[in-house]
C-alpha cells in the first residue's frame, strides 16, 4: 500500500463526442472561411424541393360527341419561399486560481471542454429555437403513440411535404428503444430508417425534450421531430481574452478564460413533431 501523501497529478480523462449527434454523419457541417464569415450573422435562401411536383394527362379527349370536353386542365404553380436561419454562440468558460494554473493551461482546458460539449449545446439550441418553434404537431387527441407508429407518422408527413431524404431528430434517451425495435439501422454507418431518412441522436435533444411551443414532455414520453436536410455552419473558436493579463480578476486573484464559436443551423421545408411513449 502506498504511503499517504500528496496525490499525483495526471492527464485529464479524455472524452469523445457521441458519434451520431448533429455533428456526426447526418448533417452537413461547414466550417466557414474568412471570405464567408458574414454567414455567421445568419443566412437566408430560396427553398428547394418544398413545392410539389404534380402529374397531368397530356392526351386530349378526341372522342366524338356533341359537347365540347371543355378547356384543358390548368397547371398549378408554386412560389418558392424564402427561408432563414439565425446564429447561436456556444461557449465554455473556466475559472481557476492564478496560483494553480497558467493562462496556457486555462486555454487548453476551455478548448477541450468546447470540443467535447459543443455538439450538445448546438443540439439544444436548434431544438429549442427551431424545431420546437416551427413544427406541426401530429400527436393524436388520445395522446402519445408507440415509437414505431410515431416514426411512421413523421416519415409520412415528410414524404407528403418534401419527398427527399430528411432527418429524424431523436433524444438520446429514446435511441435504444428505436434500435431494439429495428426502427433504426446502422447498415449505412449512420442511423437510418427503412425509408432512408437519417437520424440524429442528440444529448442536447434529451436535455430539451420539449414539444411544439416548448412544452416539456410528460414523464415516460419523448418528442420526436423530422425535418428536411440539416446544414451546420461553424465559425472559428475564439479565446477570450487572447492574452494572459486581462484574464486575471485581481479582486479574487482568479483567472477567467472563455472559448466560444458561432454556429448557424438550417433546415428546409416542413418540420413535424409527435409525442411517443418510452416503452419497448
Amino acid at each position: 500500500m502506498p504511503s499517504p501523501g500528496l496525490r499525483a497529478r495526471v492527464e485529464a480523462i479524455p472524452g469523445t463526442p457521441l458519434p451520431h449527434g448533429i455533428l456526426g454523419g447526418c448533417a452537413s457541417v461547414l466550417d466557414v472561411t474568412d471570405d464567408e464569415i458574414h454567414q455567421l450573422n445568419g443566412v437566408e435562401w430560396m427553398s428547394l424541393g418544398c413545392c410539389p411536383v404534380r402529374d397531368t394527362d397530356w392526351c386530349a379527349d378526341e372522342s366524338p360527341g356533341e359537347e365540347s370536353p371543355g378547356p384543358a386542365p390548368q397547371k398549378e404553380f408554386c412560389s418558392p419561399q424564402t427561408e432563414h436561419a439565425v446564429p447561436h454562440t456556444i461557449y465554455a468558460g473556466a475559472v481557476c486560481s492564478t496560483m494553480g494554473w497558467s493562462y496556457a493551461e486555462a486555454v487548453e482546458q476551455v478548448k477541450a471542454t468546447l470540443e467535447l460539449g459543443e455538439q450538445r449545446a448546438i443540439e439544444a439550441a436548434f431544438w429549442r429555437d427551431n424545431l420546437a418553434m416551427n413544427a406541426v404537431d401530429l400527436t393524436p387527441a388520445d395522446g402519445p403513440v408507440n415509437l414505431a407508429a410515431g416514426v411512421a407518422a413523421l416519415e409520412g408527413c415528410l414524404a407528403e411535404t418534401y419527398g427527399g431524404i430528411g432527418v429524424l431528430h431523436v433524444p438520446a434517451g429514446a435511441a435504444a428503444l428505436l434500435g431494439c425495435c429495428n426502427i433504426l439501422s446502422l447498415a449505412t454507418g449512420t442511423p437510418s430508417t427503412l425509408a432512408g431518412n437519417c437520424a440524429i441522436i442528440g444529448a442536447g435533444y434529451s436535455y430539451e425534450n420539449s414539444g411544439p411551443g416548448g412544452v416539456p414532455a410528460e414523464p415516460g414520453t419523448a418528442w420526436l421531430y423530422i425535418s428536411g436536410p440539416v446544414i451546420v455552419r461553424r465559425g472559428p473558436v475564439d479565446v477570450i481574452p487572447d492574452r494572459a493579463g486581462p484574464s486575471i480578476d485581481r479582486r479574487y486573484n482568479d483567472q477567467r478564460v472563455l472559448a466560444e464559436r458561432t454556429v448557424v443551423v438550417s433546415t428546409t421545408c416542413s418540420i413535424c413533431a409527435i409525442n411517443v411513449e418510452l416503452c419497448p
